[in-house]
């Protein structure tokens, strides 16, 4: 039996600012965006990816990150962290004072040359550089690894696929792994086989898992690795925003408030605001054209 005064506090990085908003189709105004990371940042979390510095021709929502990160009101113990493709976007990252980069790869060669028109080795080769500014500039880097269970084009990926781009990513330096369930596909069992492995090679301090709700299966195999694997690094989306616009069908992140939750009533040290995380939401409802996808969001009363 798990007894729950051993298990970590969970760290949840809020990507819905990013990963969440990337995929909704419908422009979302430059002060709310602002707004939804001002609000945010009150409550509880301690990272926010607030934008990305990639091209607005292929992601067309990201286009006024810089501004984003000009206007927001910085809170003192909350990181604000970008996605970063690029030398080009480093270059942004830098000028915007972001505290934390992001650069991504897949462990699916289909995936990488649907989402990004390279291979892995080409794609880790193109942010060789950026891992190694960023470092000299004191900025953390954490690296994202889209499909590391299926891909939407080969199926199944196996573990020693992921381990193979973890080993690369280790040696470039990166400091984080973030571990992504890209379609939602999932199960505990896979979470299981993929982690056994994993935390052979890398300190559990350094992975994150990320997962989207597809399948309904998000906070399952968020439970499974804090519960049995003591990993407390999870990335998650207010109201359950998110996507893939490389990924047919893929379902959003998993909500920042239903994995709280979950982790709440499961005995685990949980600080976030539940109320707030609700206003956060409410912010942006009005200018997505569709309900938000949490649970939890649908019954906590609006701030």
């Amino acid at each position: 039996m798990i007894d729950p005064t051993t298990l970590p506090e969970p760290r949840f990085v809020e990507v819905g600012a990013r990963d969440g908003l990337q995929n909704e189709h419908v422009p979302i105004p430059l002060e709310v965006k602002v707004a939804f990371v001002d609000a945010l940042s009150e409550t509880g979390v301690r990272e926010i990816e607030a934008g990305a510095f990639v091209s607005s021709k292929a992601v067309p929502q990201m286009g006024g990150s810089f501004e984003v990160f000009e206007n927001i009101r910085r809170k003192e113990g909350v990181k604000y962290s970008a996605l970063v493709p690029n030398e080009e976007g480093l270059e942004r990252a830098l000028e915007a004072e972001v505290d934390k980069i992001a650069v991504f790869t897949a462990a699916s060669e289909t995936f990488n040359q649907h989402n990004i028109n390279c291979s892995i080795a080409q794609s880790i080769e193109r942010f060789r550089p950026v891992v190694a500014r960023a470092k000299k500039a004191r900025l953390g880097v954490r690296a994202y690894i889209s499909t590391a269970f299926y891909c939407p084009y080969e199926g199944h990926v196996k573990p020693s696929a992921v381990l193979a781009v973890v080993d690369r990513l280790v040696a470039l330096g990166v400091d984080e792994l973030s571990i992504g369930d890209t379609i939602g596909r999932a199960a505990p069992f896979d979470v299981r086989v993929l982690l056994e492995s994993l935390l052979r090679r890398v300190r559990v301090e350094t992975v994150y898992m990320h997962f989207h709700d597809t399948y309904g299966m998000a906070v399952a195999n968020a439970l499974t690795a804090w519960g049995e694997y003591k990993v407390s690094g999870f990335d998650s989306s207010a109201g359950g925003l998110g996507g893939c616009p490389y990924a047919p069908g893929a379902g959003g992140n998993v909500a920042t408030e239903d994995l709280a939750f979950a982790f709440a009533a499961s005995h685990g040290r949980v600080t976030l605001d539940f109320a707030k995380l609700k206003a956060a939401t409410s912010l942006l409802e009005p200018h997505l054209g569709h309900a938000m996808p949490s649970h939890l969001g649908k019954l906590v009363p609006k701030a």
